[in-house]
């Protein structure tokens, strides 16, 4: 079958003498035309290697001059011709891939967002990166399809023929590379729920934690690999499909040769790379199974369903890759290819791809609120074993236990309770005054009451209650010191809530013993504690009741 259209040389037409020729109705002077090296083609253009003009109505051009130079002349190398079937099949294409680039940012927005605190073994990228190659899929797509509607228009092959390619062979890369990040985050997500509720029941840097860190790093070694093979070369013998000739001398050995081939087995370990990142992720953060058909079906049945969709249409992308680089007639290099194969072989797995994580997005939750809700259900179960019963957050509220107000009002009213400043300093010694006045006068009538302002230790380690020895009262410093202001009211605190009157009763509470009838002190030994907050009320007296700061 032809490669592309023929493009036979015709002889100038006969005029009205020798160095005459009519071409389209209009005359031209043949001896200058040979002069200048120009030949008349099939497809209505003169060229002569350096310039080609069009020479069919209604472009063709009125006269040429003796320097070779035409009048009202149309250059070859413009879109002039009306779009074709490659150029009608890749707007329909582009349309798909536009929608899906509005789906793909949806899911990124969903997945990429951010509740729980930040982990340094799993980076937010980590999960952003499978929607970033979805984008630039969905870009080089639209680029490539769009730029190909000039291929139909180009009359004779130039630009936008190399684009086209070239931004397909880039979304060939990028669709490789989105599956390969679709199936290493699943790896990384089944690991971040393995070790949630354990987080050292897994190592880092063991063999299992070298091997995730090393493999993508050869997955996108293969992958580069594959662009240099393909990308840094002379895209110029690609458009020379003019006539067969040049087909054959030029296009169809640089479409087909070794670099373009090598490429295909790069994108070839890339896909066996993510076959191998799956099967780690399953082996390691699922049940093991025994037997190999046991661990076959456990392979498949662990494998989100999605997987089993996804590999098979990237082994097609890399199968007509393949394909395009051994037969140039089913390759979107030739220009005149067969248009079934080039998009359903070379768009439609792609779109295919994009249109499974898009669907598979919106169906999954948010990482972080699902590692939340896990944990939820975690704390229930261990709550159901532990016999708790926790009330639901509208309990509280309905009986009156949260305090009423804002957090503002909460923290204004404990200020104005406790005070601030020199404010402070003054209202604890009215308080203190207050309790002093209030203890000598409650002591009479109180029996066998015990508070702290009512203990008084004497020098004799007496047994007997402090309400006997009610405390001194203490008077407010009047001075002008700021800093023996500060010092009164701290001791007059400090006396308050423990008396520090020298007690011999030492205490002996490393042993259990309830005093020492010594009058000479000793030091307490390596297994003993000081008796310097000793107090010296007997065990069989009421139990001591400590105030709050915020009383004082």
């Amino acid at each position: 079958m032809p490669l592309i259209d023929a493009r036979d040389l015709l002889a100038f037409p006969g005029g009205d003498n020798s160095s005459d020729t009519v071409i389209e109705g209009i005359h031209f002077n043949l001896t200058t035309l040979n002069f200048w090296n120009y030949t008349y083609y099939t497809n209505g253009t003169l060229s002569n290697g350096s310039w080609c003009f069009l020479v069919d109505p209604p472009y063709t051009p009125t006269v040429v001059l003796a320097n070779g130079t035409f009048l009202n002349s149309t250059w070859c190398y413009l879109a002039t011709e009306p779009i074709g079937d490659r150029a009608r099949a890749g707007v329909g294409f582009a349309v798909a891939f536009a929608l899906c680039l509005i789906l793909v940012l949806a899911n990124l927005k969903k997945h990429g967002e951010l509740i729980l605190p930040i982990e340094k073994r799993f980076y937010p990228i980590g999960r952003r990166w499978q929607w970033y190659w979805a984008i630039f899929v969905c870009a080089a797509a639209l680029i490539g399809l769009f730029t190909g509607i000039d291929v139909d228009r180009y009359r004779v092959v130039e630009l936008p023929l190399v684009l086209n390619v070239f931004f397909w062979f880039l979304m060939q890369m990028g669709t490789t590379a989105l599956i390969w990040e679709a199936v290493r985050h699943w790896g990384s997500w089944m690991e971040r729920q393995f070790i949630d509720p354990n987080p050292f029941v897994l190592q880092e840097k063991d063999k299992r934690g070298m091997f995730e860190l090393w493999l993508p790093l050869f997955f996108y070694f293969w992958l580069w690999l594959n662009f240099f093979l393909i990308v840094p070369r002379n895209w110029g013998e690609i458009e020379l499909q003019r006539s067969p000739d040049q087909a054959i001398e030029h296009a169809i050995p640089t479409a087909t040769d070794g670099r373009f081939k090598a490429a295909t087995f790069c994108l070839l370990i890339c896909w066996l790379t993510t076959l191998v990142s799956l099967w780690h992720s399953i082996r390691h953060y699922e049940p093991r199974n025994r037997g190999f058909f046991n661990r076959a079906i456990g392979f498949l049945g662990y494998m989100p369903f999605r997987f089993t969709l996804l590999l098979p249409l990237g082994l097609a992308v890399v199968a007509y890759q393949g394909l395009a680089a051994w037969e140039f007639h089913l390759s979107p290099l030739n220009v005149k290819t067969n248009l079934v194969a080039m998009y359903v072989g070379g768009y439609t797995p792609s779109l295919l791809i994009l249109i499974i994580q898009c669907i598979a997005g919106f169906m999954r939750p948010n990482e972080d609120r699902e590692l939340m809700r896990q944990r939820r259900l975690r704390g229930q179960a261990i709550d159901q074993e532990l016999g708790i019963v926790r009330k639901p957050a509208w309990w509280r509220r309905v009986n009156g236990d949260l305090p009423a107000g804002s957090m503002r009002d909460r923290i204004m009213r404990n200020v104005r309770e406790v005070g601030g400043g020199r404010p402070t300093a003054r209202h604890v010694e009215r308080l203190a005054e207050q309790r002093a006045a209030g203890a000598e006068s409650e002591a009479p009538t109180r029996v066998n009451a015990v508070e702290m302002n009512e203990f008084h230790r004497n020098s004799t380690a007496s047994s007997v209650p402090a309400s006997n020895n009610p405390p001194p009262p203490y008077s407010p410093y009047g001075g002008k010191s700021e800093q023996r202001r500060s010092e009164r009211t701290v001791q007059m605190v400090a006396g308050l809530l423990f008396p520090s009157e020298n007690s011999g009763l030492s205490t002996e509470r490393g042993r259990g013993l309830e005093g020492s009838n010594n009058d000479q002190p000793r030091r307490p030994g390596t297994s003993e504690r000081s008796s310097s907050t000793a107090s010296g009320v007997s065990t069989s007296g009421a139990p001591q009741q400590i105030r709050s700061m915020l009383d004082v």
